[in-house]
C-alpha cells in the first residue's frame, strides 16, 4: 500500500526529515509535492527508527513544513537504459539535457550497482591504445583497469580526457565496440561546452555517453554523477557486450560534493573535513571496473582529480592511490614550459601494465624498452640536480651524454600535440631512437638479442641531430634571457 505523508518535521539546507515513517529503506527513492501542484524527486539517505532524512534533488527551496506531501516509491533510483542512449547527453541524475528527449527503456537499473563475486572477475589484460607515448609505453593501460590521472589546478587535464576519449581504440583485430562513458562533475558552462563541441566536431559523440554536472546545479547531481555514469557502462558492458572506457572528472569536485553533504546531516568530519567513509565511498565507485567470466564486454576507468596545493598526500589522491592501480601524475614545471601532455614519467605507473604488455599484446622489445627509459630518465634527474651544485660544463662526458638524452626524450616522447595520434609501432621506434643517444654499453636493462635488433649506431643514427638542434636554440634563448636580466 503507498502512503503519503503529509508535513515534514523539519527542513535543513538540501534535507528535509520526516517522522512515523514505517517500512522505509536507505537509498529508496521519494516524490515530493509541493502546494503549487509540482514535484521534485528525492532520495532516502538516513534512517534512525520511524525517522528518515530524505535528500531533495532539486533542493528545498518553496517546500512547505505543513503542505507537502512525500510518497516513498518502494525502490532505489534507477535510470533508463538502451542501446540509444549512445550519443546522447544526459544530467548528473540522468535526466536527457539534448533536447532528444526521453530514453524509451530497454531496461531500468539500480544506479548503485551490484557488487561483482570476486571470484568471476577475470585478471586484466589486453591494453586500450591511447595513442599518446608517455602512457602507452610507460603507463600502459590495461583493459580492465582503474588507472587515475592526478592532476593541478589549471593544468591541462580536460585536453588530455578528450585526446584520450577522442584516440582511444581496442587492438583486436575485426572489433570496433569500444565505448565511451565520460562524466563531468562540478565544471563551469564553458569547459562543459568544450566537452561536448570537440566531441561532436570529432565525430567521436557517437559512441560517447555524456553526464554533465555544471558547477550552479544541485549537489545531489554531482554524487549521482559517477553512479549514472557506471550503471551505463555496465549495461553495455555487460548487457550489450562493448568494451567500455569511462572517464570521471574530476572527483575532486564529487569528494567535496560529499564532504558538503556530510557536514549537513552533521556527521563527523575526517581528514580535512572529509568524511570518515570517504575511502570506502570512493570503492564503491572504483571498484566497478573489470571483466566478468562469461561477458564479452569489458570496463575501464579514468578517474581524473585535481590535487589541492598540487599536494598528493591530500585525502583524495592518497585514498584513490590505495584503490586504484596505478596513477598518471601530470607535472606543473612541464606544464609551465609548454609540453603537453605534461606527464612526469618517474611517480607514474601501471601495476597491471606488465601482464598486457610484449609479445601477443604490443610487441616484443616494450617490456625492456620501458624498463630502460625508466631508468635512462631517471638518470637524468641525478645528473641535473649535479649540474645545479656544480654547473653544466664540470660534469662528466656521460653525464653530460643523459642530460642530452632528457632534453631530447621531454622534446620528443613526451611532449606531442593535441591532435597528434602515435600508434604503438611509433611509439616504441621513438623510444629506441632516442635510447640511441646513449652509448650501448649505458643500456644495461635490455638484452643483447633485443639491442642487436633495436639499437641504432651512431653512423645509422641520421636523425639524431633533428633531436637534440630544437634543445641547442632553447638554450641559447634562456642564456639570452639571464644576460638581459
Amino acid at each position: 500500500m503507498v502512503i503519503n505523508y503529509i508535513g515534514l518535521k523539519e527542513i535543513s539546507g538540501s534535507l528535509i526529515i520526516l517522522d512515523g515513517v514505517e517500512n522505509a529503506s536507505y537509498e529508496e527513492v521519494v516524490d515530493i509535492k509541493l502546494q503549487d501542484g509540482t514535484y521534485r524527486k528525492g532520495r532516502v539517505v538516513e534512517i534512525e527508527g520511524d525517522k528518515v532524512v530524505i535528500q531533495v534533488f532539486e533542493g528545498t527551496h518553496s517546500i512547505s513544513l505543513s503542505n507537502a506531501r512525500v510518497k516513498l516509491k518502494g525502490h532505489p533510483m534507477e535510470i533508463s537504459l538502451s542501446p540509444e542512449i549512445l550519443g546522447r547527453v544526459f544530467s548528473g541524475s540522468g535526466e536527457p539535457i539534448d533536447h532528444l528527449g526521453k530514453v524509451f527503456p530497454h531496461k531500468k537499473m539500480n544506479i548503485n550497482g551490484s557488487p561483482i563475486n570476486p571470484i568471476s572477475r577475470i585478471y586484466p589484460q589486453n591494453y586500450i591504445n591511447t595513442g599518446i607515448s608517455s602512457i602507452d609505453v610507460l603507463s600502459t593501460l590495461i583493459r580492465g583497469q582503474k588507472l587515475p590521472i592526478f592532476s593541478g589546478s589549471g593544468m591541462k587535464h580536460n585536453e588530455l580526457a578528450v585526446q584520450i576519449a577522442r584516440q582511444a581504440k581496442i587492438q583486436d583485430k575485426g572489433k570496433n565496440n569500444l565505448a565511451i562513458v565520460f562524466a563531468a562533475m562540478g565544471v563551469k558552462n564553458d569547459v562543459a561546452e568544450y566537452f561536448r563541441r570537440q566531441f561532436d566536431e570529432t565525430g567521436v559523440i557517437e559512441r560517447v555517453v555524456m553526464y554533465l554536472n555544471l558547477s550552479n546545479d544541485p549537489v545531489i547531481d554531482r554524487i549521482l554523477a559517477p553512479r549514472c555514469a557506471l550503471t551505463t557502462a555496465e549495461y553495455l558492458a555487460f548487457e550489450l557486450g562493448m568494451h567500455v572506457l569511462v572517464i570521471m572528472t574530476d572527483m575532486t569536485s564529487y569528494a567535496e560534493a560529499l564532504r558538503e553533504f556530510s557536514s549537513s546531516k552533521g556527521e563527523i568530519p575526517g581528514r580535512k573535513g572529509y568524511p570518515g567513509y570517504l575511502y570506502s565511498d570512493f570503492a564503491s565507485l572504483y571498484e566497478r571496473a573489470g571483466m566478468v567470466k562469461g561477458k564479452e564486454g569489458s570496463i575501464t576507468q579514468i578517474p581524473i582529480l585535481t590535487m589541492p596545493n598540487d599536494d598528493i598526500t591530500h585525502p583524495v589522491p592518497d585514498l584513490t592511490g590505495y584503490i586504484t592501480e596505478g596513477q598518471i601524475v601530470l607535472d606543473r614545471s612541464l606544464d609551465r614550459r609548454g609540453f603537453y601532455p605534461s606527464v612526469s614519467i618517474l611517480p607514474s605507473l601501471s601495476r597491471l601494465m606488465k601482464d598486457g604488455i610484449g609479445e601477443g599484446f604490443t610487441r616484443n622489445d616494450h617490456p625492456e624498452l620501458a624498463n630502460q627509459l625508466f631508468a635512462a630518465y631517471a638518470r637524468v634527474q641525478d645528473a641535473r640536480a649535479l649540474a645545479s651544485v656544480i654547473g653544466e660544463e664540470d660534469l662528466a662526458p656521460i653525464d653530460k651524454t643523459y642530460l642530452e638524452f632528457g632534453r631530447a626524450f621531454e622534446k620528443q616522447f613526451i611532449n606531442q600535440g593535441f591532435n597528434e595520434n602515435r600508434s604503438i609501432e611509433q611509439s616504441l621506434d621513438l623510444g629506441w631512437r632516442l635510447l640511441s643517444i646513449l652509448p650501448r654499453q649505458e643500456l644495461d636493462r635490455v638484452s643483447d638479442e633485443t639491442l642487436n635488433k633495436f639499437y641504432i649506431k651512431d653512423k645509422e643514427l641520421l636523425n639524431r641531430k633533428n633531436l637534440i638542434d630544437v634543445f641547442d636554440e632553447e638554450s641559447s634563448d634562456d642564456n639570452d634571457d639571464e644576460d638581459e636580466e
